[in-house]
């Protein structure tokens, strides 16, 4: 096995976006920290295809929303090496009225879509710091940026992580640290949730190249902001959208 480029650490790698993330990192060369909250199963399988590319993979499970667990996904890399490139993909997004969204699950959202890519930029930036590079993606969403109707804690969160992407990119970029965000469009994507299914599949008359997106399409966007070549991509919201509106 060739050495790695780095180490990665992808949260919510257990299926969609976050497993595609995990394997397009693989190719590029980095062993893959993966992170999953409570499935197990789906995570050792995300890194079973980690290795399938060559790389290695260690399995780092916990909730993003505590920030002893997102300390301890990063001191999970440890015999991998120092993590080099954070992509905080992990994210809540329950659905009800803002009149009745109880201040639990307004909480939880901010906890785990906001406040864990703050924890988990604390944990993996010293390193970052003392080796003049790193890499930071985070993650928004075309709806959440424009507002959802029903769902006002998801969208705070995400503007949230917005400003921390822009912030962290003046205040790191001089280091050799870049950080952006990423928003995707309707993603063709595997959930339990029929409504969910359907919710998505609704959204394809939105999008102007007649078509759901691809997981793998996300990655390769990612896969350019953590390479060399994306290294003067910094502090910027980049769209994955197939020209929908936003």
């Amino acid at each position: 096995m060739s050495q790695a480029k780095g180490v990665a650490l992808v949260t919510g790698a257990g299926q969609n976006i976050g497993r595609a993330l995990a394997v397009q990192l693989a190719r590029d060369g980095f062993d893959v920290v993966v992170n999953g909250l409570s499935n197990r199963v789906a995570a050792d399988e995300t890194g079973n295809m980690v290795r399938a590319e060559g790389r290695e993979a260690v399995i780092a499970m916990g909730d993003t929303g505590k920030p002893d667990d997102c300390a301890a996904m990063v001191a999970a890399a440890a015999p991998l090496g120092d993590v080099s490139v954070l992509v905080h993909n992990a994210a809540v997004r329950p659905a009800a009225p803002f009149l009745e969204t109880s201040e639990a699950d307004w909480t939880r959202v901010m906890d785990i879509n906001l406040s864990g890519g703050v924890w988990l930029a604390r944990a993996v930036l010293p390193a970052m710091v003392a080796k003049g590079w790193g890499r930071i993606v985070l993650f928004a969403g075309m709806n959440a940026i424009h507002g959802y109707n029903g769902r006002a804690a998801t969208s705070v969160s995400k503007h949230g992580l917005w400003g921390l992407a822009k912030s962290l990119g003046k205040e790191f970029g001089a280091r050799g640290i870049t950080t952006n965000i990423v928003s995707p469009g309707p993603i063709a994507s595997e959930h339990a949730d029929p409504e969910m299914r359907a919710h998505i599949e609704g959204m394809k008359s939105r999008v102007p190249v007649g078509r759901l997106g691809q997981p793998a399409e996300v990655a390769s966007m990612v896969s350019l902001l953590v390479s060399e070549q994306g290294g003067f991509i910094n502090g910027q919201m980049l769209q994955v959208n197939g020209g929908a509106e936003t």
